[in-house]
């Protein structure tokens, strides 16, 4: 049967938002179980809802805005880009990432993988 499209898009949204300003366990509540986290795509592939936790827990308590750039979806499946932008003292590192994720049948999150790389990472 799969997920309704607009469900998708909403599970979306929330993971931008969440990354940004949300705690990491508002983030990995978007995931189902046995779910899997490759981010950047070709680091370790996490797949543990503990490890995944622990991955997340990294954005708590920074100083974040995100917002949702493009989205393509084909069934349960999506692509998209957003920006992430983080303030650390008197820096800003601006990333916009390209995650692939493939969803449930409840709009949940099946696997997540990024990409990007260092040299994507703008510094202001």
């Amino acid at each position: 049967m799969g997920a309704r499209r607009e469900t998708i898009l909403e599970t979306i949204q929330q993971y931008v938002d969440l990354v940004a300003t949300g705690s990491s366990a508002d983030v990995v509540a978007l995931y189902a179980d046995g779910a899997t986290v490759e981010d950047p795509v070709g680091s370790e592939v996490r797949t543990t809802r503990e490890q995944i936790a622990e991955f997340y827990g990294a954005l708590d308590g920074l100083e974040q805005s995100a917002r949702l750039l493009h989205t393509r979806i084909a069934g349960n499946e999506a692509a998209f880009a957003f920006e992430l932008v983080t303030k650390a003292g008197e820096q800003t590192y601006t990333l916009a990432p390209i995650d692939v994720m493939t969803f449930d049948d409840d709009g949940r999150i099946l696997s997540m993988r990024a990409f990007w790389s260092g040299e994507d990472m703008l510094v202001s």
